[in-house]
């Protein structure tokens, strides 16, 4: 290598070095010490990526003597070197502005308390999942949904006209039809999805005039407060979409089956305390049970919620946490209700067991749940248990694609019999693993849903 070339390259590469232009290269690469390929590079190198990061600087410690006052530029109005700097005291508005509002430190706000409280609210993690909700709600767990609401599905006098051809339609009317891009986001095809599934359920209101007798609402704010042991918890909070009626649900379990509860131990998580991933609050309202509306709701009884997986842009569950955050809201609808009917006292067994149900979904696997509150006596684990029906993970579909997907390709030999001697190549053939369009169609998850939605209008 040339000694001009060594010194560019010497140049180029020092950690020292100001950082090297293309000019500089093509330079290098007039005097044949590198190739054409090689003088496109821009190396960029400076002295400042290897420096260190300067500490910061502590504050200096301001000393005041007793007796003696320190001489500031506070009156000549600006900087004097050699003064110290003024300290002016924090001026106070006589007016109200939000924008500056300052809150108090915490022991000094009304609502202080030194118990601890313990909140749910729609952005917590459980750890434990559902072990850890079922531990909080005081319930059982059952899987499977109640055979009474499968036979609900199973009738011909409960179903749809042409019920899997349109259910389809309406799967390929969120995942294709409803956008313009290739591939629609989750939350936007979940949610049309599950309207849809939703207007296709209403069109039984003509043979089934309860279904009438129900509204949807949507940004309601759940309040509700229970004691379990020596701990306070809350559960607060914005949850998906409720179907409310003015007729409660029957009861699933009947009066034996809830006596039935007591013997059920529930399972521990030791040694994760049961309040792990709760928000621990000092200031707050006791006895808070609201159901998000006034006394007078023509539609006070919850039927159903709706939940979607990711409907929070900034925040997303895993499916063990998502089935909790929807046992916990489900109980806490329950419980605020509960709460109106009989008080906030605790009440060992309801004469009549409030019911609310639960669907979740990502757009493509559904979570259907019952729950039944059969108790508001909830500090300990012994006495009559909540229950819980649990049907998790059901795939309504198992692919929808635009586009067929290809996963692994093959590769034949073929041989040629037009001329005299037989030749032998190769070809690559692709074999599509997913065909466009909508594959895996599982009627019995619509079932499952159309079950849920009937219940109480048949």
């Amino acid at each position: 290598m040339l000694p001009e070339t060594y010194r560019w390259f010497k140049a180029a590469l020092s950690p020292f070095s100001q950082t090297t232009t293309l000019k500089e290269l093509r330079q290098l690469s007039a005097h044949g010490g590198a190739s054409r390929l090689e003088a496109r590079r821009l190396f960029c190198f400076s002295r400042r990526l290897a420096a260190k990061v300067p500490r910061a600087r502590k504050p200096r410690e301001r000393v005041e003597i007793p007796g003696l006052e320190m001489v500031t530029y506070a009156d000549r109005m600006h900087y004097v070197p050699g003064l110290a700097r003024p300290v002016f005291p924090a001026w106070e508005r006589d007016y109200k502005d939000p924008r500056y509002y300052r809150s108090p430190p915490p022991h000094d706000m009304p609502l202080y308390k030194e118990k601890p409280c313990y909140i749910y609210n729609q952005r917590t993690s459980a750890l434990e999942g559902v072990r850890q909700a079922l531990w909080l709600t005081k319930t059982k767990l059952i899987s499977g949904l109640p055979p009474q609401l499968i036979s609900v599905a199973k009738s011909p006098a409960n179903q749809i006209p042409d019920q899997d051809q349109r259910v389809q339609n309406a799967i390929k009317h969120a995942r294709f039809w409803d956008t313009t891009e290739e591939r629609p986001g989750k939350p936007k095809y979940s949610n049309t999805l599950l309207t849809n599934l939703i207007h296709l359920c209403a069109t039984l209101q003509s043979s089934h005039p309860a279904i009438g007798r129900r509204i949807f609402a949507e940004k309601y704010s759940l309040a509700a407060t229970w004691k379990r042991g020596d701990d306070l918890f809350q559960i607060r909070g914005q949850n998906g979409l409720l179907h409310s009626s003015m007729d409660p649900l029957p009861a699933v379990s009947g009066k034996q089956e809830v006596e039935d509860t007591a013997d059920h131990v529930l399972e521990t998580f030791y040694p994760v305390s049961p309040t792990i991933d709760l928000q621990k609050v000092h200031v707050y309202k006791d006895e808070v049970n609201c159901t998000g509306f006034r006394g007078d709701h023509p539609y006070p009884h919850a039927h159903t919620l709706y939940f979607m997986e990711g409907s929070d842009a900034h925040f997303k569950l895993r499916p063990e946490k998502f089935r909790a955050s929807m046992l916990m809201f489900t109980f806490g609808n329950a419980l605020a209700h509960a709460h109106k009917l009989y008080g906030t006292q605790p009440q060992q067994v309801l004469d009549c067991p409030i019911t609310v149900q639960a669907v979740g979904t990502n757009g493509r696997i559904f979570q259907f749940m019952v729950f039944q509150l059969n108790t508001t006596d909830l500090s300990g684990n012994e006495g009559i248990k909540n229950q819980v029906w649990l049907d998790e993970d059901v795939n309504l579909y198992d692919f929808a694609k635009v586009r067929p997907l290809i996963k692994k390709k093959q590769v034949k030999v073929h041989l040629c019999q037009e001329v005299p001697v037989q030749w032998m190549f190769l070809r690559q053939v692709s074999h599509p693993q997913v065909p466009a369009g909508l594959a895996g169609y599982n009627p019995e998850t619509f079932s499952k849903f159309l079950a849920l939605y009937m219940h109480g209008a048949v």
